[in-house]
Protein backbone atom coordinates (compact mmCIF):
# COMPACT_ATOMS: atom_id res chain seq x y z
CA UNK A 1 0.00 0.00 0.00
CA UNK A 2 1.22 3.67 -0.82
CA UNK A 3 2.08 5.94 1.83
CA UNK A 4 0.49 9.58 1.21
CA UNK A 5 1.26 12.53 3.84
CA UNK A 6 -1.14 15.70 3.64
CA UNK A 7 0.24 18.76 4.71
CA UNK A 8 -1.82 22.00 5.14
CA UNK A 9 -1.08 25.31 7.09
CA UNK A 10 2.10 23.66 8.63
CA UNK A 11 0.67 20.12 9.66
CA UNK A 12 0.67 17.06 8.37
CA UNK A 13 -1.10 13.55 8.47
CA UNK A 14 -0.97 10.16 7.60
CA UNK A 15 -3.60 9.51 4.52
CA UNK A 16 -5.06 6.05 5.13
CA UNK A 17 -7.87 6.48 2.15
CA UNK A 18 -9.10 9.13 -0.33
CA UNK A 19 -10.74 10.03 -3.88
CA UNK A 20 -9.49 12.57 -5.70
CA UNK A 21 -10.58 13.43 -9.17
CA UNK A 22 -9.52 16.50 -11.49
CA UNK A 23 -7.18 18.23 -8.91
CA UNK A 24 -9.92 17.98 -6.11
CA UNK A 25 -10.54 15.70 -2.97
CA UNK A 26 -13.76 14.21 -3.08
CA UNK A 27 -12.67 12.04 0.57
CA UNK A 28 -10.22 11.98 2.60
CA UNK A 29 -9.39 9.38 5.68
CA UNK A 30 -6.31 10.87 7.54
CA UNK A 31 -4.02 9.51 10.95
CA UNK A 32 -2.24 12.46 13.34
CA UNK A 33 -1.74 13.92 16.18
CA UNK A 34 -5.41 15.29 17.03
CA UNK A 35 -3.95 19.03 16.72
CA UNK A 36 -2.62 18.40 13.38
CA UNK A 37 -6.02 16.21 11.98
CA UNK A 38 -8.25 18.89 12.81
CA UNK A 39 -6.09 21.88 11.72
CA UNK A 40 -5.79 20.07 8.46
CA UNK A 41 -9.94 19.81 8.26
CA UNK A 42 -10.08 23.10 9.61
CA UNK A 43 -7.64 24.85 6.37
CA UNK A 44 -9.62 22.36 3.35
CA UNK A 45 -12.88 23.35 4.57
CA UNK A 46 -12.08 27.03 4.63
CA UNK A 47 -11.05 26.76 0.64
CA UNK A 48 -7.79 26.13 1.10
CA UNK A 49 -5.76 23.18 -0.86
CA UNK A 50 -3.59 20.98 1.21
CA UNK A 51 -0.79 18.62 -0.12
CA UNK A 52 -1.11 15.34 -1.08
CA UNK A 53 2.24 13.56 -1.67
CA UNK A 54 4.52 10.04 -1.34
CA UNK A 55 7.71 9.49 -2.68
CA UNK A 56 7.00 9.04 -6.63
CA UNK A 57 4.15 11.78 -6.47
CA UNK A 58 5.77 14.54 -4.61
CA UNK A 59 3.52 17.21 -3.36
CA UNK A 60 0.20 18.05 -5.47
CA UNK A 61 -2.32 20.73 -4.18
CA UNK A 62 -5.84 19.99 -3.89
CA UNK A 63 -8.60 21.49 -2.44
CA UNK A 64 -11.81 20.39 -1.51
CA UNK A 65 -14.20 19.28 -4.27
CA UNK A 66 -16.14 22.25 -5.46
CA UNK A 67 -19.29 20.25 -6.35
CA UNK A 68 -19.65 19.41 -3.17
CA UNK A 69 -18.80 23.00 -1.22
CA UNK A 70 -20.43 23.49 1.77
CA UNK A 71 -21.33 20.24 2.59
CA UNK A 72 -19.14 18.32 4.40
CA UNK A 73 -19.26 16.46 7.28
CA UNK A 74 -16.21 15.67 9.83
CA UNK A 75 -16.06 12.32 11.91
CA UNK A 76 -12.68 12.26 14.09
CA UNK A 77 -11.80 9.84 17.35
CA UNK A 78 -8.97 8.97 19.24
CA UNK A 79 -7.63 5.55 18.49
CA UNK A 80 -7.33 3.08 21.30
CA UNK A 81 -3.45 3.82 21.79
CA UNK A 82 -4.12 7.19 22.58
CA UNK A 83 -0.95 8.35 20.20
CA UNK A 84 -3.23 9.25 17.31
CA UNK A 85 -6.68 10.17 15.79
CA UNK A 86 -8.48 9.35 13.02
CA UNK A 87 -10.38 12.19 10.85
CA UNK A 88 -13.10 11.55 8.21
CA UNK A 89 -14.20 14.28 5.45
CA UNK A 90 -16.93 12.80 3.28
CA UNK A 91 -19.05 15.48 1.31
CA UNK A 92 -23.04 15.17 2.17
CA UNK A 93 -22.47 13.53 -1.46
CA UNK A 94 -21.65 9.65 -0.25
CA UNK A 95 -24.06 9.74 2.10
CA UNK A 96 -27.13 7.70 1.83
CA UNK A 97 -30.21 10.05 2.94
CA UNK A 98 -28.98 12.85 1.25
CA UNK A 99 -31.77 14.65 -1.32
CA UNK A 100 -29.41 15.17 -4.54
CA UNK A 101 -30.23 12.88 -7.21
CA UNK A 102 -26.44 13.01 -7.88
CA UNK A 103 -23.90 10.76 -5.33
CA UNK A 104 -20.30 9.68 -4.42
CA UNK A 105 -20.31 6.21 -4.36
CA UNK A 106 -17.04 5.07 -1.66
CA UNK A 107 -17.34 0.93 -2.49
CA UNK A 108 -14.74 -0.89 0.41
CA UNK A 109 -13.11 -3.70 -1.20
CA UNK A 110 -14.81 -6.36 0.06
CA UNK A 111 -18.24 -4.37 -1.03
CA UNK A 112 -20.37 -4.80 -4.10
CA UNK A 113 -20.31 -1.80 -6.41
CA UNK A 114 -22.89 -2.69 -8.16
CA UNK A 115 -25.37 -3.45 -5.75
CA UNK A 116 -24.68 -0.05 -3.33
CA UNK A 117 -25.37 1.92 -7.05
CA UNK A 118 -28.51 0.19 -6.77
CA UNK A 119 -29.68 1.46 -3.35
CA UNK A 120 -28.39 4.98 -3.95
CA UNK A 121 -30.44 5.21 -7.27
CA UNK A 122 -33.58 3.28 -5.43
CA UNK A 123 -33.53 5.82 -3.00
CA UNK A 124 -32.82 9.10 -5.03
CA UNK A 125 -34.79 8.23 -8.15
CA UNK A 126 -38.54 8.10 -8.88
CA UNK A 127 -38.28 5.30 -11.00
CA UNK A 128 -39.38 1.85 -10.61
CA UNK A 129 -36.50 -0.52 -9.70
CA UNK A 130 -36.08 -4.22 -8.88
CA UNK A 131 -32.83 -5.40 -6.81
CA UNK A 132 -32.37 -7.81 -9.47
CA UNK A 133 -31.18 -5.02 -12.22
CA UNK A 134 -28.49 -4.22 -9.78
CA UNK A 135 -25.60 -5.55 -12.34
CA UNK A 136 -27.51 -4.03 -15.24
CA UNK A 137 -27.65 -0.92 -13.91
CA UNK A 138 -24.63 -0.44 -13.05
CA UNK A 139 -23.30 -1.59 -16.36
CA UNK A 140 -25.40 0.93 -18.08
CA UNK A 141 -24.04 3.55 -15.54
CA UNK A 142 -20.24 2.66 -16.61
CA UNK A 143 -21.21 2.19 -20.36
CA UNK A 144 -23.16 5.79 -20.78
CA UNK A 145 -20.70 7.78 -18.67
CA UNK A 146 -23.10 8.75 -15.67
CA UNK A 147 -20.13 6.93 -13.40
CA UNK A 148 -16.66 8.10 -13.20
CA UNK A 149 -14.19 6.73 -11.66
CA UNK A 150 -12.28 8.35 -9.17
CA UNK A 151 -8.51 7.91 -8.54
CA UNK A 152 -8.53 6.33 -4.57
CA UNK A 153 -6.42 5.30 -2.04
CA UNK A 154 -7.72 2.83 0.94
CA UNK A 155 -11.23 2.21 -0.84
CA UNK A 156 -12.61 2.55 -4.79
CA UNK A 157 -14.49 6.18 -5.74
CA UNK A 158 -16.91 6.87 -8.19
CA UNK A 159 -18.53 10.29 -9.24
CA UNK A 160 -22.15 9.23 -9.99
CA UNK A 161 -24.30 11.83 -12.05
CA UNK A 162 -27.46 9.50 -13.05
CA UNK A 163 -29.49 10.68 -15.79
CA UNK A 164 -32.96 9.72 -14.93
CA UNK A 165 -35.02 9.84 -18.23
CA UNK A 166 -32.33 8.59 -19.77
CA UNK A 167 -32.21 5.55 -17.35
CA UNK A 168 -36.24 4.84 -17.78
CA UNK A 169 -35.85 4.98 -21.56
CA UNK A 170 -33.35 2.15 -21.45
CA UNK A 171 -35.17 0.52 -18.36
CA UNK A 172 -38.55 0.30 -20.60
CA UNK A 173 -36.01 -0.76 -24.02
CA UNK A 174 -34.23 -3.75 -22.15
CA UNK A 175 -37.67 -4.60 -20.02
CA UNK A 176 -38.99 -5.07 -23.92
CA UNK A 177 -36.25 -7.01 -25.05
CA UNK A 178 -36.31 -8.79 -22.15
CA UNK A 179 -32.86 -8.41 -20.61
CA UNK A 180 -35.01 -7.45 -17.49
CA UNK A 181 -37.89 -8.57 -15.44
CA UNK A 182 -38.97 -9.54 -12.45
CA UNK A 183 -38.78 -13.26 -11.79
CA UNK A 184 -42.14 -14.83 -10.53
CA UNK A 185 -40.13 -16.45 -7.59
CA UNK A 186 -38.87 -12.80 -6.26
CA UNK A 187 -42.60 -11.51 -7.37
CA UNK A 188 -44.12 -14.32 -5.75
CA UNK A 189 -42.06 -13.43 -2.29
CA UNK A 190 -42.47 -9.60 -3.06
CA UNK A 191 -46.22 -9.84 -2.93
CA UNK A 192 -45.89 -12.35 0.34
CA UNK A 193 -44.25 -9.51 2.02
CA UNK A 194 -46.80 -7.08 1.20
CA UNK A 195 -49.64 -8.82 2.22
Amino acid sequence: MELFTIRAGGFSANVDGCARGEKELWFLSMLGHQQAVRAIWARLVKGEAAYLENHDLGGESLPLAREAWGTWRFSGMRLPSGASYHGLLIPELAVYNSDRSDFLLLVREQDDAAHLHYRFLARRLDLPLHPSWAQWLWNRALTSGEVEELDSLGLRAWRCRPNQSAMRDDIGDAVRRRELGVESETASAIERKAA
